[in-house]
């Protein structure tokens, strides 16, 4: 990858991506991958595959609109899958984090989520742990809602994207701002402590002007957290097909990008990265540390992951529509003795473990911890990864302390996929290509 193609190559929030993973032959127990693990400090991720829509700029694992048979049968094969996960695990196993997301999890009904949330606190004990959902306008209703608020839900999340409905529309969502207005007010009446907002920057017929209004809207709100992420145009998805003039649309992101950073900062937000914008005072989450550099992660649901020390793993994974029911399908398939085993996965050797703590360190406005680094690898990290000197070069990082400058941050999606090994870039393009 050449730092200088575009801003916005990819948005690298995992690695290695699920397209770098493969078959794992022969099927490594549950209870062996684990047993050798650190498990005072766990994330619980639970996948809902489900939404009342497919957005245009969408490449999450999700299917819209299923029938009510499937949400019931996926509900109890969840339970199932569970259940083995548990068993896999340590009795004294403990989750520092848990969040619900997908697709929306809320597509669920009231009662619908009193059984996932059995579940979810079953498998996690999450009554006492931040935990955090996903929602939409469209689902952030009032009965759905209030089944949040009475399980200690922390944090929800919602995907507005835009205030004005011809932006919304343009980027494939066919949202109505009144809907978006009454789901923001019930999630403020439901006293959930943290919300967060999504903005999308980027949408064909944006400007300063309209992108000014929409952070104007979200700000009315004062919500806890903003993401802001630019629009990408994915392989497979709604908006696909459509082709832009790449330089045009670079300038133009990157300038509604620093409009916001701005606008933000300016109302007392603080930015933690590329995309995550945190209000100054605002309620911290309670319970143990995570460290996701060091800490592992449990999913369940059929797209979700899991990923220990060295090795990462899920279900197949798949853009396509097609081929998203026939991985639900499979899923929902499956002997209950099936879900003792990881099927799918990746193998980080020394190296990628160290790339991995690299990049989940370097692109958050906290920067690598240096020490940290050394007691965990016994190596440093400048030695590992000689490359960072061409990020200070640039002006992008700021070697004395290894973070990366406001410049670099907003260069993330260029960086992220620039310190990508070519073992998993080459594994990456076989996954696009078959």
């Amino acid at each position: 990858m050449n730092l200088d193609d575009s801003p916005y190559q990819g948005y690298l929030y995992a690695y290695p991506h699920k397209t770098a993973y493969r078959r794992l032959e022969p099927r490594p127990t549950l209870a062996d991958v684990w047993g050798a693990e650190n498990q005072d400090s766990l994330f619980g991720y639970v996948h809902l595959p489900f939404c009342e829509m497919r957005c245009g700029f969408c490449n999450l694992f999700t299917r819209a609109n299923p029938p009510e048979e499937q949400v019931t049968a996926y509900l109890t094969q969840l339970r199932r899958q569970a259940s083995a996960v548990r068993d896999s695990l340590s009795p004294g196993a403990v989750f520092s984090r848990v969040a619900i997301g997908g697709g929306t999890p809320t597509y669920l009904t009231a009662p619908e989520l009193e059984t996932l949330f059995g579940i979810v606190h079953d498998t996690f004990g999450a009554a006492a742990v931040p935990l955090s959902v996903e929602t939409s306008p469209a689902t952030a209703t009032p009965d759905r809602l209030a089944v949040l608020a009475e399980h200690r839900t922390t944090r929800i999340s919602m995907g507005v994207q835009s205030f004005l409905d011809a932006e919304a529309h343009a980027a494939g969502r066919p949202q109505r701002l009144p809907e978006v207005l009454d789901a923001l007010q019930a999630i403020r009446d439901a006293r959930i402590p943290v919300l967060n907002i999504d903005l999308i920057y980027g949408i064909d017929g944006q400007t300063p002007a309209s992108w000014q209004h929409s952070l104007d809207e979200a700000l009315r709100w004062q919500p806890e957290e903003l993401y802001l992420y630019p629009l990408y145009v994915r392989p497979l998805t709604g908006l696909g097909r459509r082709a832009h003039a790449r330089a045009d649309w670079d300038r133009q992101r990157q300038e509604l990008y620093q409009q916001a950073v701005d606008v933000l900062t300016g109302a007392g937000y603080v930015r933690h990265s590329m995309r995550q914008f945190r209000r100054a005072g605002a309620p911290e989450p309670d319970g143990p540390d995570y460290c996701c550099q060091d800490d592992g992660m449990i999913g369940l649901g059929c797209g979700a992951r899991s990923y220990t020390t060295s090795l990462h793993y899920s279900f197949d994974y798949a853009v396509a529509v097609s081929e998203v029911r026939a991985v639900i399908d499979d899923y929902l398939s499956r002997p209950a003795d099936d879900f003792r085993f990881a099927e799918i996965g990746f193998h980080l050797d020394a190296v990628e473990q160290r790339r991995r703590w690299l990049l989940k360190s370097l692109l958050r406005a906290e920067g690598v911890d240096a020490v940290a680094y050394r007691q965990r690898f016994g190596t440093t990290h400048d030695e590992d990864f000689p490359q960072l000197a061409e990020l200070e070069s640039r002006g992008w990082l700021d070697a004395s302390q290894t973070v990366l400058t406001p410049a670099g941050l907003a260069q993330s999606d260029a960086i992220g996929p620039w310190l990508v090994s070519g073992s998993v870039r080459e594994a990456m393009t076989a996954w696009v290509a078959r």
